[in-house]
């Protein structure tokens, strides 16, 4: 999962800083989810699952396949 979410930052050329502020931690903690020291919370990885446009399994590294899932809509 850690270098999944290092490289898709990377990849938009987001800093660790900006992308701290937007799950509202530190830099140093999200730092540490970086590198896997920290486990990311649930509701951290909805926000970056969402911010990428991809499915939590992919950032935890249970699928290869980085398309979200089709949202089921409320009735």
């Amino acid at each position: 999962m850690k270098t999944r979410i290092r490289d898709l930052r990377e990849d938009k050329d987001i800093t660790q800083q900006q992308m701290a502020d937007f799950l509202n931690v530190t830099q140093a903690t999200y730092s540490r989810y970086e590198s896997g020291e920290l486990d990311i919370p649930s509701m951290a990885l909805i926000k970056l699952s969402q911010y990428y446009k991809t499915s939590v399994d992919y950032l935890l590294g249970l699928t290869d396949n980085p398309m979200p899932y089709e949202r089921k809509r409320s009735r």
